[in-house]
């Protein structure tokens, strides 16, 4: 059973910065691609970054120059570092994952997913 589990969440005035962490306990995250979601409450999750088995990165418009994925094979562990937050960067970031070695177009090819850390940005 895969688990994935997010953290790194909170609550940030605009303008600041969080970094989080999408970590697997029996499951290598080393050469697998891992995407990155969220979800503001009435609308559809969306993906926000992806980086590949061969460590291909994307993001989304929204978020390019703002957000950076990255991953720490010796830690087993796959971070999205977020700067210059809005407050409609405001949901629930989920992390997924799925087996093959470019990032999916669409989200519902992830295998897995964690449970999701709160990312409120607000004055």
């Amino acid at each position: 059973q895969v688990q994935l589990v997010e953290s790194g969440g909170g609550l940030v005035q605009p303008g600041g910065s969080l970094r989080l962490s999408c970590a697997a306990s029996t499951f290598s995250l080393t050469y697998v691609t891992i995407g990155w979601f969220r979800q503001a409450p009435g609308k559809e999750r969306e993906g926000v970054s992806c980086i590949s088995a061969a460590d291909g990165t994307t993001y989304a418009d929204s978020v390019k120059g703002r957000f950076t994925i990255s991953r720490d094979k010796a830690k087993n562990t796959v971070y999205l570092q977020m700067t210059s937050l809005k407050p409609e960067d405001t949901a629930v970031y989920y992390c997924a994952t799925v087996q093959r070695y470019s990032c999916p177009k669409s989200r519902h090819e992830y295998t897995y997913w964690g449970r999701g850390t709160q990312v409120t940005v607000s004055s």
